[in-house]
């Protein structure tokens, strides 16, 4: 039950517009929340963000009232609560705060502040089979995760079922190659009984063929389930190398699924053994990273530098040479010839050997060469057409190109891209908070046919020995870049540049600079390149 509280060593509402601070509630052990002045109305929000627990204090507030986290890009509506932006999936709680004789009070319920959050009410009872709508998910990630909230939120009522076929319920899959985590329990974001609260219903398969023009999926136990919207969300299909040794041996391991990282945890077991990580992508350094400290880690890669193709060479050697700090070696400009079979144990992987016959002993090799959209079901379908990259092109609202009530979300999905330098190329963007983001805008186009999309900034981060954050895009590509600060130090911003328009930033130990620059992406209000080499600062 809500009641009053007295907020400490505050006696005025004393806040500019536009401005925030984090204040202690007195009578409730560790109650903060943030005051906010958007437009002259001051009223408090939870003070952490609902997705890691970042303080929001240390985000950035605009004056329309959208707050931001500072570390990886949720926004919320600072006037509602509401979350606006992946990837946090709960709101914010709000307060109302009163000044009197000298005081300033917060009207509400303890447990609201402690939480700092506030559930979406996707509570909605077992739909008819009678209805008219039928929603039906392939596939059981981010994507559907910010998809059946959505749904829900907005008032879609019919019945809403999902197919996926990795066993359990929506995870926080950035977990599994930054932290090696395969405890379902700290993975999952929501549990069965949350679903069954949502008459969301979840069926355990594959799906192997979809029927278009009748309006139904088969799966693999010839099941057919019909439905009047479809959102194909089926995620990616991690590449294996076609070379010798590689398709025989075991212990080369590829890294999707909480089963993956199971068996790379597996056979790691008493720590001490010789990792080789093949690709120097995100996947294989955040890999290399998590395995260092008990292993002897190498990682092979293509480019000269790791994460060249989205980072450039100069901040990629920075962080090359920070990792070799930590003991992760490096074959940089390397291309993989074979693997061998361990001479004690012959059906194991031994040694991986490069092209210029360097050998490379393993007691397990890592596999971070890229995924490919996971559409094989549809690879002989004729009602549908895939881009080259198996991957489905959709308009602004991630409905499918030339069929109709079908939408495709996440990593399968070529989109509009109308960030800085997009001008609505179609591209394909694999992050958490995109897929996430996607399904919301599916979500609110299915019960709002006649909307249009509100046009997003990607955001995503990545566990680099520190952290790192990343908005926008390079896929148009870049030919310059503005770096302050130094990557060795994993201390820097570095802003990606085609011609004049900063098209993305990468930044350490320097918040809320990425959260800022979305958000001055979001409204064509970034600085240029010439502003930011004249020393103009987006903080």
């Amino acid at each position: 039950m809500a009641q009053e509280y007295k907020i400490k060593d505050l006696s005025s509402l004393d806040l500019s517009p536009g401005a925030k601070k984090e204040v202690e509630v007195e009578g409730i052990e560790n109650g903060k929340v943030l005051l906010v002045n958007v437009k002259g109305k001051i009223q408090a929000v939870g003070a952490k963000c609902t997705h890691y627990g970042a303080p929001l204090v240390k985000g950035v507030l605009t004056s329309e009232g959208r707050l931001t986290c500072p570390w990886h890009g949720a926004c919320f509506n600072a006037k509602t609560g509401d979350v606006e932006d992946a990837p946090a999936l709960d709101h914010l709680p709000v307060f109302q705060v009163a000044e009197r004789n000298g005081a300033v009070y917060l009207t509400g319920e303890e447990a609201a502040v402690k939480g700092s959050r506030r559930k979406p009410n996707i509570k909605c009872a077992a739909a008819s089979g009678a209805q008219k709508e039928k929603v039906v998910v392939v596939g059981g990630g981010s994507g559907t995760l910010g998809l059946v909230e959505g749904l829900r939120e907005k008032g879609y009522k019919g019945p809403l079922t999902v197919i996926s076929n990795e066993g359990y319920y929506p995870i926080d899959r950035t977990k599994l190659s930054k932290a090696l985590m395969t405890d379902l329990s700290k993975l999952t974001w929501r549990d069965k009984s949350w679903y069954e609260s949502g008459s969301v219903e979840f069926i355990e398969s594959e799906v192997t063929d979809v029927n278009f023009s009748d309006r139904y999926v088969t799966t693999d136990d010839g099941k057919q389930v019909e439905y009047t919207k479809l959102v194909l969300a089926t995620g990616g299909t991690p590449r294996r190398l076609p070379l010798q040794g590689f398709k025989v041996l075991d212990n080369i391991f590829t890294l999707r699924s909480v089963h993956d990282t199971r068996k790379i945890v597996n056979a790691i077991g008493e720590k001490g053994k010789k990792i080789v990580v093949i690709g120097s992508s995100f996947i294989g350094i955040e890999l290399a990273v998590a395995t260092s400290n008990d292993n002897q880690v190498t990682v092979v890669g293509m480019e000269k530098v790791p994460l060249e193709r989205v980072l450039g060479e100069k901040v990629g050697a920075g962080l090359q040479k920070a990792l070799e700090g930590r003991g992760v070696k490096f074959y940089m400009g390397a291309s993989v010839d074979k693997a061998e079979p361990d001479t004690s144990n012959p059906s194991n992987v031994g040694a991986v050997y490069l092209k210029d016959g360097t050998k490379l002993d393993a007691d397990l090799v890592v596999l971070g060469v890229g995924v490919s959209p996971a559409t094989g079901f549809l690879q002989n379908n004729k009602a549908v057409q895939l881009e080259k990259d198996g991957s489905l092109k959709t308009d602004d609202n991630y409905a499918v190109t030339g069929l109709k009530d079908v939408y495709a979300i996440g990593d399968i999905a070529t989109f509009p891209y109308h960030g800085p330098g997009g001008d609505g190329t179609h591209i394909r963007i694999e992050h958490w908070n995109v897929a996430q983001q996607s399904g919301r805008i599916v979500a609110n186009h299915i019960v709002n046919p006649s909307s249009s999309p509100e046009h997003f900034i990607p955001i995503f981060w990545s566990a680099l020995g520190a952290q790192l954050r990343y908005c926008g895009n390079t896929i148009p590509g870049f030919d310059d870049i503005v770096l302050e600060g130094d990557p060795t130090e994993n201390k820097f911003i570095a802003y990606y540049c085609k011609g004049e328009t900063v098209v993305a930033m990468a930044s350490m130990g320097r918040d809320p600079a990425m959260a800022q620059s979305a958000e001055l992406m979001r409204v064509n209000k970034m600085l240029t390149k010439t502003q930011l080499q004249e020393g103009m600062s987006v903080l």
